[in-house]
């Protein structure tokens, strides 16, 4: 079930809100629980076992963690952790991983001239990669001591399983939601008043723009490669950089804003990310939840920055390495993560990663580079085999002309092509303005105007889109 589905939309969403504001307060949890856990069966059927398994094991072993017992014993806590993150991680691991390795495998076995050996072939359970790091936050947190375990079955359900965030993000640490969990004294029509707003910004940026545009980027990367041409390929870079941006942080909206109808402030994940300056600005801008996920429990541990140049460079390497790993299973995901990892070091060399702009000239000369860059590794990032990126990358910058291939004419309305410009725009917006938190600030007049706008107009128009069939799944649900 996805946020921007007719069935959520008209039926689930209502019926949560509606028992939300009759039930008693202290009920909060309990509803959102057994809600939430109804939301992940409608998707992913019988893959709640998985999810409850795994709930069931991180629970106890953050009771054990905590428990005085266990404090008088440091090693037995200590191995208590490490068998519970790597109960997390072989979970990870299998589901997610197991039929690459085998398939890595089964290749090196046929080029060897051995036995071909098994291919494993798994359903990737919805969310695995988000609920697993959230685990895996809760008993680092109690482990550390930077909160206590949590003791209620609900509230820890609550944390893992919450619908509007469980299937993809942003990743909330539990030291950042653990007192919420218990606040149930809230002003629920406020709450709700509050939420809805930014609930339909993320809405609109979905059904209005990336949707639009999701046929043209599918049209461009889908082109053979006999026909492929320089302007077919830059523009179906560029689009699917505009697609994915519009798609990821129009769910991440509506997560907030569904977060906060039922009482919770969950973590910005993105601030205009299109406006960075350097790679390092773009990841303090993109997916901010999974970095602070990385930063905290890897990089950090590792010993961040504080060892040495060598060791920090090493550090960066193994972390954008880990990230593109985690968004999937195949050499693209991890090139792209190596890519950037890689960008990464090169700034910390130069000092370009800290060095601020002192001229408008360098600064939008930062911003052009870094964006060209970004759009580069979004073709690992979107294609389906080396192959194609590469021949996708040797077409960007080796000119190739020719008429326009039949997939993309195939593709091309006038409404996908103006929502492509004006989702372009987007890159010439203040760095500082991010839509999704002024639109919360009710005290500012941009606020109220950007609020009428989205509940007005966009709103509106997102739900006749919707009403008319326009719906694709959001990007994020694979990983």
């Amino acid at each position: 079930m996805s946020f921007a589905s007719p069935v959520f939309l008209w039926y689930f969403m209502p019926a949560v809100l509606l028992s939300y504001l009759i039930l008693p307060k202290r009920w909060r949890n309990g509803l959102i629980s057994v809600s939430s856990l109804v939301f992940y069966v409608w998707g992913a059927g019988e893959f709640v076992f998985l999810l409850l398994a795994c709930m069931a094991v991180n629970y106890a072993a953050g009771i054990l963690i905590d428990s005085g017992w266990a404090k008088e014993r440091a090693r037995m806590r200590q191995a208590v952790l490490i068998a519970a993150v790597l109960f997390d991680i072989g979970i990870l691991g299998v589901w997610k991983y197991a039929g690459f390795f085998s398939t890595q495998a089964a290749r090196i076995a046929e080029s060897l001239g051995l036995e071909s050996t098994a291919v494993i072939s798994l359903v990737l359970p919805i969310g695995i990669s988000f609920y697993t790091f959230h685990h895996m936050s809760y008993v680092i947190d109690v482990y550390r001591e930077h909160r206590v375990a949590q003791r209620s079955p609900v509230q820890f359900v609550t944390y893992i399983a919450m619908f509007p965030q469980l299937i993809a993000g942003p990743i909330v640490r539990y030291n950042e939601i653990s007192e919420q969990l218990s606040d149930t004294n809230r002003n629920r029509l406020s709450d709700i008043s509050r939420g809805v707003p930014r609930f339909a910004l993320g809405l609109a940026k979905k059904v209005i723009i990336a949707d639009s545009i999701a046929p043209l980027a599918d049209a461009a990367f889908n082109t053979p490669a006999d026909q492929m041409t320089t302007g077919v390929a830059w523009f179906g870079a560029i689009a699917y950089s505009l697609q994915i941006y519009f798609d990821f942080s129009g769910y991440t909206d509506m997560a907030i804003g569904l977060g906060q109808m039922l009482g919770f402030r969950l973590p910005e994940n993105f601030a205009r990310p299109y406006s960075a300056d350097s790679i390092t600005d773009f990841w303090r801008r993109w997916h901010m939840s999974l970095s602070r996920w990385f930063r905290d429990y890897v990089y950090i541990p590792l010993g961040g920055n504080r060892k040495g140049k060598f060791n920090t460079y090493r550090n960066l390497a193994i972390i954008f390495l880990l990230t593109g790993i985690w968004h999937g299973a195949a050499w693209t995901f991890i090139i792209w993560g190596a890519y950037h990892g890689a960008l990464m070091v090169i700034e910390r060399l130069t000092g370009l990663g800290t060095r601020e702009s002192t001229s408008l000239q360098e600064t939008v000369l930062r911003r052009f580079v870094t964006l060209l860059l970004v759009v580069i590794g979004w073709v690992f990032f979107r294609a389906e085999s080396l192959h194609q990126a590469l021949t996708f990358l040797s077409n960007m910058f080796w000119p190739h002309f020719g008429p326009t291939p039949d997939t993309l004419l195939a593709a091309w309305s006038n409404q996908s092509f103006v929502m492509f410009l004006i989702g372009a725009l987007v890159v010439f917006l203040p760095p500082r303005w991010v839509t999704g938190q002024v639109i919360e600030t009710f005290g500012e007049t941009r606020g109220k105007v950007i609020r009428v706008i989205v509940i007005g107009i966009l709103l509106p128009y997102a739900l006749i889109s919707l009403a008319a069939g326009t719906f694709s799944p959001f990007l994020y649900f694979q990983f």
